[in-house]
Formats: C-alpha cells, sequence, structure tokens
C-alpha cells in the first residue's frame, strides 16, 4: 500500500505553475528590454556566446528539483508488512446530501462546501470505527463500502459535488434503504447513520424508513445543512450565471426544513443538529456513536511501512547542483548546431 506520510505538504506543488508564469513574464520582459537596444539580428551578433535555450532548460531543472524536493517533504511510504488486527468499533455510514440545492450560500461559501468540510472532521473524530459513505440527490449511491481506508473517505468527500447525481431531488428514504442493506447481517446493534442534508424535496416515506430501520436496530442522525430563512440556488448556463427559477420565472428560495430532519432523527431514536455549530457537533457525534455496542472485528491492515523520502531529496539536490554548475554562455560541442531545425 502506498501513502504519503505528510500528504497536506503536496500543496506546495502548487508553487510551480505561479513560478512558470513569473518566469515566462520576466523572460518576455527581457526580449522587450533587448529590442530597445536594437535589432534581433545586430544584438545576436553583440551576444554571440549566450545562449538561446539555457534560461529554459535551467529553469525546468529547478521545478524538477523542487518538485522532488516537496514529494520527499511528504514522504512517500510504502507498506511492507500486512497483519490481521482484531478490533472493537461500530460501523458508521454517512450519506451526504449532493442535490442543487446544497449549492445555495445561506452558510458561507455554501452548504456543499461546509457540508463536506464537517464529514471531513466527522471522519477524523471517528477514527477507529468503519466508515462507509453514501451520496444521495434523486437517488442514492454507494460511493463507498464499509471501511477503515480513511483516507480513501476523505478523497471522495472532497470530490462529492451535485455532478456526481444524474437526477436531483433529495431521497433521504433511498439514502436509509441503501444503508440498511450495506450493513453486515450480523450487525444488529452496532450500527449507526448520520445523514447530512438541508432536508429539501424530501419523500413522505423517509420518516417511515427511519422507524423501519431503527427497529432492526440503526441509529439515525441528522445535521442540518442551511438557515430557516434560506437563500437561492446558484446555476450556470454556459458562462452566465443565474439562479435556479420555477416555471413561472421566479428565482427558488431553498430553506432549511429542520423539522423534517427533526422527524427523522426522532424516528431513528437519535438526534438532531445544526451545521452552524461547528465542531461541537462532530464531537457530540462522536460522543453518541460512542455509547453503542461496539464488536469485534477482524481486517487486515499495513502496520509496518519504509519510507523513500531519501531518494526524492538525493535527485532534488541532484538537479538544483546540476541547474548551479550550467552556464548560461552556449556549449563548445553545440556551437553553430540547432537542435530545434
Amino acid at each position: 500500500m502506498f501513502r504519503f506520510e505528510n500528504p497536506e505538504y503536496l500543496y506546495a506543488l502548487a508553487l510551480i505553475p505561479v513560478l512558470a508564469v513569473f518566469f515566462a513574464i520576466a523572460w518576455h520582459a527581457r526580449k522587450i528590454a533587448i529590442r530597445r537596444f536594437g535589432e534581433h539580428r545586430l544584438m545576436q551578433k553583440l551576444m554571440p556566446e549566450t545562449s538561446r535555450y539555457k534560461d529554459s532548460v535551467k529553469f525546468i531543472l529547478l521545478m524538477l528539483a523542487l518538485s522532488f524536493l516537496v514529494i520527499g517533504w511528504a514522504n512517500p511510504q510504502w507498506g511492507t508488512k500486512k497483519e490481521k488486527v482484531k478490533r472493537k468499533g461500530v460501523d458508521v455510514f454517512l450519506a451526504l446530501d449532493i442535490s442543487l440545492s446544497m449549492m445555495a450560500e445561506d452558510i458561507p461559501p455554501n452548504r456543499m462546501e461546509r457540508a463536506k468540510k464537517f464529514a471531513q472532521t466527522l471522519v477524523e473524530e471517528l477514527k477507529g470505527e468503519r466508515i462507509g459513505l453514501i451520496i444521495f440527490a434523486g437517488n442514492a449511491y454507494l460511493q463507498m463500502p464499509l471501511t477503515t481506508d480513511y483516507a480513501a473517505a476523505q478523497l471522495f468527500l472532497r470530490t462529492a459535488n451535485p455532478d456526481l447525481a444524474p437526477t436531483q431531488g433529495t431521497a433521504i428514504g433511498d439514502a436509509i434503504q441503501l444503508a440498511e442493506g450495506s450493513f453486515d447481517e450480523d450487525a444488529q446493534h452496532h450500527k449507526a447513520l448520520i445523514i447530512i442534508s438541508d432536508g429539501e424535496d424530501h419523500e413522505p416515506e423517509a420518516v417511515q424508513r427511519a422507524t423501519k430501520a431503527n427497529e432492526n436496530g440503526l441509529l439515525i442522525l441528522t445535521v442540518g445543512a442551511g438557515t430557516p430563512e434560506g437563500s437561492f440556488i446558484p446555476v450556470k448556463y454556459g458562462s452566465r450565471e443565474d439562479f435556479k427559477r420555477d416555471q413561472s420565472g421566479n428565482p427558488v428560495r431553498s430553506k432549511l426544513n429542520e423539522e423534517m430532519l427533526k422527524d427523522l432523527a426522532k424516528a431513528g431514536r437519535g438526534a438532531y443538529f445544526n451545521i452552524a455549530q461547528g465542531d461541537k457537533v462532530a464531537q457530540a457525534l462522536q460522543e453518541r456513536i460512542d455509547k453503542l455496542e461496539k464488536r469485534e472485528f477482524e481486517m487486515r491492515a499495513f502496520e509496518k511501512f519504509e519510507s523513500y523520502f531519501q531518494y526524492f531529496i538525493a535527485a532534488g539536490l541532484f538537479f538544483i547542483v546540476v541547474e548551479f554548475m550550467l552556464s548560461y554562455r552556449k556549449s563548445k560541442w553545440l556551437k553553430g548546431k540547432d537542435l530545434f531545425n
């Protein structure tokens, strides 16, 4: 199994396109400055030893060095020893609403981004439990089965968006049914479902499904994303931005349906929380799940990882040395040759 020990350091790679833009601007400014002194052919005769390509080559070498150093800084690792381990925990499904109404901006930057960030925080709080992910809009989809691969859960959450749903709506009842069918058959009292939604356009049978699922041992907790006052839903029509409109052409105001989410939590013998309460919600959910009876399960996991940062650091230093030793002058053995002709 491959992983980065510190994957957050890889964000430093974003410097490369920024530096490339600065290099292009500086190169263009240099050409303009040279033209001020005279015609291009004349300036070539006045600077016969200046290479046409080595500026770019030296820049590429520096960018390669930076890339390797950043990757080494993140410390790539490879799992070398996989063992069976026994753990005690609870099975938890996160059901994330990705309907278009989640793009409303009544909570900044919008409901979707707040819900995704909250769900990622929740995954951190629930480490030690098996976690699965369901996304839903007009239908519900199993995005990730129960697992302890928390990095995969974070990745799926970061990429969640309304475009993943071919039909729109808020099929919370389908999400409950899908979650219930995705738990292990022997998990009678060791399972929970956390629904993160604005509660819009719900099906009338969602509460009935929650009641039935709870009778089969499923604890249902709900988290509301949005405000009762609500907001318009921004949409794009090509390059034009507008708001979602009804058949009369009026902008549709999406409001948080707290009553429905509270009814769902009550039917599932759980609790309702509002996402605006911040990190306290994740902690409260984790404490509520901790009260469930835990069961023992066996899994295979990598217990030993080998680090390979030293090879990337060495490669980065090598490119730095090569760049330093490379002169801006033309190479004697390339004199009179045009590599691009």
